[in-house]
């Protein structure tokens, strides 16, 4: 980089320039107007320049060494020094070898051409074949050599074969090393079955009790550890197991009989299916866990949650893009008068509209419902195949039909093209009500009615297989739908009751 003067000269330069850095730059040709100004500052801060930046190496010291041991010990290549240590690149090396051990980057080679390998290098290469998982081949490709110099190598320090060729010097030293290499070979052994046992183990957390791979088997609950060790105790002894696991041998066999255990929840979990499959698959645990305590069964929450985990009752939950009635500025926009305020103290005081879309096989189908915001009731709906204005001037037509005399609630809507027709603004003026429309591409200001779409689709429309559905047929459900939701579909913020039986109990219907 820059040298202590060039930054010395910049600093003073820029100085003199009152601080312009580009005028700075354009007189010196260097550095960029950031850099200067950091110079600047550093020279405030502490009254000089550092004389040098050093820039933190990308490799240690140890890793050089390792690199180039590892290159002079095993015949000299870079490429399989490279491939053995994982870095660094080729001419990286080349200039490590070249500071560390210079005029010894060649290899060793007899005058027939062929690597000469050191006595280590083949203590390594017969300890790697011993212990070996795969072939004998895949070892002497790693080395660089032929299966037979590889036998060749494991007869001659093992003392196996013709010794005849064998000098006498060195017979008597490999010898010597002889109980060596086989202490090496076995604690090589044990290492490897320590090393199965644990991936096994990982892989049993996975499969069993659906961990990560990366999970630590002495973090997971004594009951799970429990169920590790019974799926490898064909394998492997149970003490061994329990040392791997962390876990003490009373604590396991207090699981083992824990799990044996008749399940006092047995009646319990026929109820909480039956719940969840009368209601096909749409409950979660609370309104679950209402419908069992309205049942007069006491239990907690938490054993409701408990229980629909394990036994996988899981409400199907999916986003999908939403149909959009937007047709521009057909007529002028009137005020938001709800203003994201959805509560109503009395029915017909606040009402909230909507169309949405449902693409099945057979073709699209149209929702155009009225939501009260006093509990959620849908106070009137239309179904059909096209999302005409006549789709939702008759909802609203059912809809007034409904209010008794001195109702006149707001309408809200959001801005399309349905709700700013002549027709529509007709029938609003006739009946007394009041319209109030959202912002333009804002679904927050009428979020109620949305949360309304992704709950019937969540429980009714997602995850099921419309193929050979009709059109007739899917309105039909759809219909059903929306009168279980009035009269049966229990809401927790109306006290575990549905809207009908809300009302009923406030005695606002007979």
């Amino acid at each position: 980089m820059y040298s202590y003067e060039d930054r010395k000269k910049a600093v003073e330069l820029y100085i003199k320039y009152d601080l312009c850095a580009a005028s700075t730059v354009r007189e010196l040709g260097y550095p960029n107007r950031r850099m200067l100004v950091r110079w600047y500052k550093e020279y405030l801060k502490t009254g000089r320049l550092h004389e040098r930046y050093n820039k933190t190496p990308k490799y240690t010291a140890q890793q050089i060494k390792i690199a180039v041991s590892y290159y002079l010990e095993h015949g000299r290549s870079i490429t399989r020094t490279i491939r053995a240590v994982g870095y660094p690149s080729r001419e990286t090396l080349r200039i490590w070898v070249e500071e560390l051990a210079p005029e010894e980057r060649k290899a060793r080679m007899k005058r027939s051409g062929v690597v000469q390998f050191s006595q280590e290098q083949k203590k390594d290469a017969v300890i790697e074949l011993c212990a070996r998982e795969g072939s004998a081949a895949a070892i002497a490709d790693k080395f660089g050599i032929c299966r037979y110099s590889l036998y060749k190598w494991k007869k001659e320090l093992l003392g196996e074969g013709d010794v005849k060729i064998m000098s006498k010097s060195d017979k008597l030293r490999l010898t010597d090393d002889k109980d060596a290499l086989l202490a090496e070979v076995e604690l090589l052994k044990k290492q490897i079955y320590r090393q199965q046992m644990e991936l096994d183990i990982l892989n049993k957390a996975a499969e069993i009790i659906k961990k990560d791979q990366g999970i630590d088997p002495r973090k997971l609950a004594n009951k799970e550890k429990a169920s590790l060790i019974d799926a490898l105790r064909m394998k492997y002894p149970l003490n061994e197991l329990l040392m791997m696991t962390g876990l003490s041998k009373s604590s396991y066999f207090y699981q083992r009989e824990a799990q044996s255990r008749p399940d006092k929840y047995v009646a319990l979990r026929t109820e909480v299916k039956k719940v969840f499959a009368e209601n096909q698959s749409r409950y979660g645990y609370r309104r679950v866990h209402t419908e069992i305590k309205g049942n007069g069964t006491m239990v907690s929450e938490k054993i409701i949650r408990r229980i629909m985990r394990e036994e996988q009752l899981i409400v199907p939950c999916k986003k999908k893009r939403r149909y959009c009635s937007y047709m521009g500025e057909v007529s002028p926009a009137v005020e938001n008068l709800v203003a994201r305020d959805f509560h109503a103290d009395s029915p017909n005081k606040k009402w909230l509209t909507d169309l949405t879309e449902f693409h099945i096989p057979a073709g699209k189908v149209y929702l155009s419902p009225i939501i009260d915001c006093f509990d959620g009731l849908a106070v009137s709906w239309t179904i059909g195949t096209s999302p005409d204005a006549e789709l939702v001037n008759t909802m609203l037509d059912d809809a007034i039909c409904g209010l008794e005399d001195g109702e006149h609630p707001i309408v809200h809507s959001d801005r399309g093209g349905h709700y700013r027709w002549p027709g529509w603004i007709l029938r609003m003026e006739n009946a007394g009500l009041t319209r109030s429309m959202s912002k333009k591409g804002c679904s927050p200001d009428n979020s109620a009615c949305e949360g309304f779409f992704g709950r019937l689709k969540n429980e009714m429309f997602y995850y099921r297989s419309w193929k050979d559905v009709s059109i007739d047929q899917f309105i039909d459900e759809l219909d059903r739908y929306l009168r279980w939701y009035n009269e049966k579909r229990i809401k927790m913020s109306l006290d575990g009751m549905s809207p009908v039986a809300y009302r009923r109990s406030i005695g606002l219907i007979a």
